[in-house]
């Protein structure tokens, strides 16, 4: 019995305190989401783009067709070659980075290209990826609170919303999901690069196309610059932005690794209790699953004690996003279910990408291979 308990009883405990500031979080979104945005600075918003995502030309429309009284509109590549045809609108301003650093990810050169061209009047950059097809008032949520004190950043976060639904598709969209739950009020710990903003200002102050040098990941190095600068990174669940892009089981697993190796190399503090967490959740399981097989009742119990609080954490995650997410109602009536009942799946998943990404600091993104080092990557 040392083993089960050595996994079970700091799992139990693990699940409990895991429901620790929902209510918060629950109030949080609430006033978010409540709230009329009341200034309006003028904005650049970029986008990187390479080469053909699922619904690429809807997804830079939804982006060009915002609810805000003055942005400028820039696709960025790094060659015309990757953007394709048909999918610009007529406001977007197209910038050709033609980066060549071996150092920094060709994303990054991308935003920097794009920061550089930017017009002199915009007071907030803004970010978008091409694979989301946002709110119409997702831009307006997204600056409101740069105007806060002591915000440095603002940031929503990625909702897959696979229109046909399908077991892989819905399976990363329940493990994805689990990121968007640790986002709430306070200072949060990362900004996602698919919605992100900071003022011009701030931008410049504190460094960040400097923290862009050397580095794959454009949105952990920014999140680094804003809090060494002792500022706080804001949540906004009205930029919580739907993507609707399909994927396969390796497609899936290759995505989940790099994600978790990103993580890894620059954000350790968020890998490594990732990892103990869901080892000890796994294990738990394995261990409650094989006491009850040998007759020890209480095991079966202790299973669902574990499971229950992460299921009540999936159906209160898909309740505020599906608050957050008008549009996606129909969605969310066929699908939402999943983010309850396969959350103990999405565990197992967490831990083959958390263990997965543990090996080898080689990644492939976009038709490239980088090799990351910390705040380098070759």
């Amino acid at each position: 019995m040392f083993w089960y308990w050595f996994f079970v009883g700091p799992a139990l405990i693990l699940a409990i305190l895991s429901l620790r500031g929902e209510r918060k979080r629950a109030a949080y979104v609430e006033r978010r989401l409540a709230e009329e945005p009341s200034s309006f600075p003028p904005v650049t918003l970029i986008i990187p783009v390479k080469g053909e995502d699922e619904g690429l030309r809807e997804n830079i429309a939804a982006l060009a067709s915002l609810d805000y009284p003055d942005y400028e509109l820039i696709v960025v590549a790094r060659t015309a070659a990757d953007i394709p045809g048909g999918v610009l609108p007529v406001r977007a301003k197209v910038v050709l980075a033609h980066g060549e650093d071996p150092h920094t990810g060709e994303k990054v050169q991308n935003l920097q290209a794009a920061v550089r061209a930017s017009r002199k009047r915009s007071a907030v950059f803004a970010f978008a990826d091409s694979d989301g097809r946002p709110e119409r008032g997702w831009l307006r949520a997204l600056v409101e609170p740069l105007g806060e004190p002591g915000v440095g950043a603002s940031t929503g976060y990625r909702w897959f919303t696979p229109a046909h639904g399908g077991f892989w598709p819905l399976l990363r969209s329940v493990w994805d999901a689990v990121a968007a739950g640790m986002l709430g009020p306070g200072d949060n710990g990362f900004a996602w690069g698919g919605a992100m903003a900071i003022r011009k200002e701030t931008f410049f102050e504190i460094r960040v196309h400097e923290c862009w040098k050397n580095t794959v990941s454009d949105d952990y190095a920014l999140a680094e610059a804003v809090h060494r600068a002792g500022l706080k990174i804001a949540y906004v669940p009205a930029a919580l932005t739907p993507c609707v892009s399909r994927t396969g089981a390796i497609e899936f697993l290759r995505w989940a690794r790099r994600q978790m190796t990103i993580t890894r190399v620059y954000r350790p503090q968020l890998w490594w209790p990732a990892l103990a967490a869901h080892v000890l959740y796994c294990g738990a399981m394995v261990a409650a699953v094989a006491a009850a097989m040998r007759g020890y009742r209480p095991a079966g119990w202790m299973l669902v004690a574990m499971l229950l609080p992460g299921m009540f954490k999936g159906m209160r995650r898909s309740m505020l996003a599906r608050a957050s997410l008008p549009s996606c109602e129909p969605w969310f009536r066929r699908h939402q279910w999943v983010h309850v009942t396969w959350v103990p799946l999405a565990t197992w998943m967490w831990l083959a990408a958390l263990t997965s990404s543990a090996f080898g600091n080689t990644i492939e993104w976009r038709g490239y291979r980088y090799k990351l080092r910390g705040r380098r990557s070759v």
